[in-house]
This record gives C-alpha cells, sequence and structure tokens, in this order.
C-alpha cells in the first residue's frame, strides 16, 4: 500500500471519527438546551434592545427598556436552570477542546476545559447583568448583556465544532469577532473565562 493510499485513510478515519464526535457533542448539548427557550428568548431580547436604542424619543425609549425586563428576568432564569443541570451530569463527556483534533480531551486531558465550569461562568455573568449590580446605564447594560449571551453561544459553538468554527459564526451572525466579545463582557465574566479557556487576548 502506497504512502498516498496510506495518507487517504487515515483522512478519512479522522474525518469519521470528528463527524462522530461532534454529532455526539451536538445531541447532548441540544438535549440540555432543548428543555428552555432561551435561543427565543435571546432573539427576543436582541430585538428588543435594537428598538430602544433606535428610538429617537426618551420617553418611549424609557418605555421600551422597561418592556424587556420580564424577557431578561426570564432568560437568566431559564439559563441558571440549564447550567445547574449540566452541573448534575456528570456522566457526560463536557470537555471543549482547545486543539481541533477529535477527542482530543480524552488524550491528551490538559488541552481541554470543562463546559460545564464555563456554563456556570456564563450564567453568573448574565445574572449580575441583568441584575445591574455594576450599576451600568440601560445602554451600556444592554450591551453588556449582549455581549455574555454572544460569549456563551461562542462557547456552545466551540463546545459543539471549534474555536475556529464559533468564532467564524459569532462573526458572520452578529458581525462582532471573538476577542471584541470577551473585551465587552463584565470583568468578573472575563477574568474567570479567560482563565478557564485560556484565552490571552
Amino acid at each position: 500500500m502506497d504512502i498516498f493510499t496510506l495518507s487517504l485513510l487515515a483522512f478519512a478515519g479522522a474525518f469519521i471519527l470528528k463527524t462522530t464526535d461532534q454529532r455526539q457533542r451536538i445531541l447532548l448539548l441540544g438535549r440540555h438546551l432543548g428543555q428552555f427557550q432561551i435561543e427565543k428568548l435571546m432573539e427576543r431580547l436582541s430585538e428588543g434592545y435594537m428598538r430602544a436604542l433606535s428610538e429617537k424619543d426618551p420617553e418611549r425609549r424609557q418605555q421600551i427598556w422597561q418592556l424587556q425586563a420580564s424577557t431578561e428576568a426570564s432568560l437568566a432564569s431559564q439559563f441558571q436552570r440549564f447550567a445547574a443541570g449540566l452541573a448534575k451530569d456528570a456522566a457526560a463527556p463536557f470537555r471543549v477542546n482547545r486543539i481541533a483534533l477529535p477527542y482530543a480531551d480524552r488524550w491528551l486531558p490538559g488541552a481541554s476545559f470543562d463546559l460545564r465550569e464555563a456554563m456556570r461562568i456564563h450564567a453568573r455573568g448574565i445574572q449580575q447583568t441583568v441584575d445591574n449590580t455594576a450599576q451600568r446605564s440601560e445602554r451600556d447594560r444592554a450591551y453588556t448583556l449582549l455581549a455574555e449571551l454572544y460569549l456563551m453561544q461562542h462557547t456552545c459553538h466551540w463546545y459543539c465544532r471549534t474555536r475556529a468554527t464559533a468564532s467564524a459564526r459569532v462573526l458572520a451572525r452578529h458581525q462582532t469577532p471573538y476577542a471584541q466579545l470577551v473585551a465587552s463582557v463584565s470583568p468578573e465574566t472575563r477574568q474567570a473565562y479567560s482563565e478557564l479557556v485560556g484565552f490571552k487576548g
């Protein structure tokens, strides 16, 4: 068997392993997310924020901000429950690969991080931003919360695929580079997240 054939077989084997690994991850995460309406609430909140930010009349703008309160509270609550549910699923493979190789978390544990810990960080950041513990203006709080949510989305995509794929999706969908997302979340989230995933900026 020549080198070309061996290389082709190796490539095919790696592709099958990668596809299988990604499919399992998507199904596992989807099973947990399917219990909630997190994505729908995110879309509703994003639309509401965009309306408020584009509103010229101050009184009307304030009314739109106030209308988002119930969506914010529901989103924060559901995400807390989602993160808690992940934490209880101790037997599931929730390692996120830092390198784009299938099953790398199994033979290089140091090259991965725990998705459950990442979701705890995101849940805490979302809740603190909704509670506005930093006393931000409505505008700044909206931008911070969107950054918290988009970074959480990035983590989910990273778990299911790769960091490069996650970054490309966030950039395409929200026109925001990965590094800018990390810079835009709360300082507490940024520090905890960076330490967990090894983000260097």
